[in-house]
């Protein structure tokens, strides 16, 4: 499975939001963050608006800014909205064209090869869901100090 690496840019601002709580970013500054491609990153955050993630303004003092708290954003919210909610596994059952296949048979559901994808996979969301931006927020500022405070005075001065 391979993740858009638009998750990685939406979930590391989400982080860099919550640091400058209150205060509408624009994706040209959040891209500037990391050099990261500004139309590109837009997107993402789009994405995140539409799941209601992020809140979005336009105008001289528009950007983007969280719409829920920290704590109510799971990693596993951020990963649906950026690549989408589909299973990452989708069987084909193509055991109905197996020797011996019973037509009538609903391979997704008794294929042994399904079923232990779909355990990988429901581990892997539940993993997800178990943690929020404010979590990693937490840990971000108890392993680096002074990520707050650097991040907060990055944007504060920011040309543009």
């Amino acid at each position: 499975m391979k993740m858009n690496e638009g998750v990685e840019w939406a979930l590391h601002s989400c982080v860099n939001l919550c640091f400058v709580p209150g205060e509408a970013v624009t994706a040209k500054r959040l891209a500037a963050f990391y050099d990261l491609p500004a139309a590109y990153l837009n997107k993402q955050l789009q994405a995140l608006a539409k799941a209601g993630i992020l809140s979005s303004t336009s105008g001289p003092k528009g950007g983007f800014q969280l719409a829920r708290r920290p704590d109510k954003i799971s990693l596993l919210d951020v990963v649906i909205a950026i690549d989408g909610a589909d299973d990452a596994f989708r069987c084909t059952e193509i055991l109905h064209a197996g020797p011996g296949a019973n037509p009538k048979a609903d391979y997704r559901k008794t294929c042994l090869v399904s079923q232990a994808m779909r355990k990988a996979e429901l581990t892997y969301r539940r993993e997800l869901a178990s943690q929020t931006v404010a979590d990693i927020v937490a840990q971000v500022e108890s392993a680096y100090p002074d990520s707050a405070d650097n991040t907060r005075h990055w944007f504060a001065n920011l040309k543009s």
